[in-house]
């Protein structure tokens, strides 16, 4: 039995969404952010010793980080769904964008995430105009445009497809999910700008399964 290891608002939403399009069971252990630092807890480290989600065990196999846990799930259970077929241009926009969500679109984005904290966090009066202005400076010119770059080039790839990967949804649409979920939140995507980005968040919101992976692992809203 496959159980999914999953902490409140984080990215392994994505893992229980990819299990309720493949049809496959599966069991939920729940794990709470610390309301404050909004870590995880301390007691994931058991399962893996980095203490971060998501994380699978399936039987005695431990599998972390979610692009693993995707090609994990998709090599061993998918029997081609969710894939587009092997040897061709869609095939390689799929793996394209496998390992672009996370190494590529998703730095920025938490990088902002961090600076936005630093301008609310607790400091000394005397420190705290000096390190607002670094962070907004900071995000103006240099994480912003390289947020901007990314989004103009996603908006750019769906005017071509309606999926990354083509005309159907693959494994690279779920993994893509989770950046686009904080790009909209805190990263500009919801402008207006960006309409078609905009529309597969819209798509990816109605489907079934993943309506049933948000009942199954809570509440998911990201800041």
């Amino acid at each position: 039995m496959i159980t999914v290891h999953h902490l409140n608002n984080s990215r392994s939403l994505r893992i229980l969404w990819l299990l309720e399009e493949l049809g496959l069971p599966y069991e939920i252990k729940f794990y709470q952010r610390d309301p404050k630092t909004m870590l995880a807890p301390k007691s994931l480290k058991a399962i893996h010793p980095l203490g971060k989600s998501p994380v699978i065990t399936d039987d005695d196999v431990t599998v972390a980080e979610t692009g693993a846990i995707i090609e994990y799930l998709m090599d061993r259970y998918a029997d081609g769904r969710l894939l587009p077929e092997k040897n061709t241009p869609d095939w390689l926009k799929y793996k394209y964008f496998l390992h672009y969500a996370e190494g590529t679109l998703m730095p920025p984005l938490l990088m902002k995430l961090v600076f936005n904290r630093i301008e609310t966090a607790p400091m000394p009066f005397f420190i705290k105009p000096i390190a607002k202005k670094i962070s907004q400076r900071t995000k103006s010119f240099f994480i912003q445009p390289n947020i901007d770059t990314n989004l103009d080039f996603l908006e750019s790839e769906l005017s071509k497809t309606l999926w990354f990967a083509g005309s159907e949804l693959t494994a690279a649409d779920i993994q893509m999910s989770f950046p686009l979920e904080a790009a909209s939140a805190r990263g500009g995507a919801n402008s207006g700008r960006y309409p078609k980005i905009q529309a597969l968040l819209d798509r990816i919101h109605a489907r079934p399964a993943y309506q049933r992976a948000l009942e199954r692992g809570g509440e998911f809203k990201l800041g």
